[in-house]
């Protein structure tokens, strides 16, 4: 697994702590003189992870540090100019030019969180579909009905009823 440099230098730091206290110096100026803060529960902890692991520095790297960022600057700021290049992209085709470009697979996600952030997404929902120009022109034409006939269906009278009342 690769370690961030933070990481291997803070577990070579607590090598160098362990072995100048297991020479007989002071925790205390050990501490003071590597910038550290440890107590002698603390120490205990380590001393006996050190002696497992076989007395190396690699026995000390915490596990817990995070994820890799894969986005890294150089990414995020050809992603932002490719899309204010070209606002039409979404996410998922710019994955694919993304992992041919840098060789790093982001999810589109993760993409539209790092356009988010630099409010380049596109509006929520589907975009809007304009029909082309010879069809609006044939919707515009069949839209014009006459209306001779609209009291046909729908009389406003008792004329076109046959009589017979609702009442019981």
């Amino acid at each position: 697994m690769d370690y961030p440099k933070a990481v291997i230098a803070k577990a070579q730091k607590m090598e160098k702590l362990l072995q100048r206290v297991g020479a007989g110096e002071s925790l205390d100026r050990v501490c003071a003189e590597l910038d550290v803060d440890i107590n002698e529960k603390r120490l205990a902890a380590l001393q006996t992870k050190y002696k497992a692991g076989g007395e190396t520095w690699e026995a000390l790297l915490d596990g817990r540090f995070g994820h890799t960022h894969t986005a890294h600057s150089a990414l995020r700021e050809w992603l932002y100019e490719r899309k204010e290049q070209d606002e039409t992209l979404r996410a998922p085709k710019l994955a694919k030019e993304i992992e041919k470009k840098f060789g790093v697979v982001l999810s589109p996600g993760h993409i539209n969180y790092l356009l988010r952030k630099r409010a380049l997404t596109a509006p929520p929902g589907r975009p809007y579909k304009h029909p082309p120009a010879e069809q609006e022109e044939e919707q515009s034409l069949t839209a014009i009905e006459p209306l001779d006939n609209a009291g046909t269906f729908f009389p406003g009278s008792s004329q076109g009823r046959d009589g017979g009342s609702s009442d019981p």
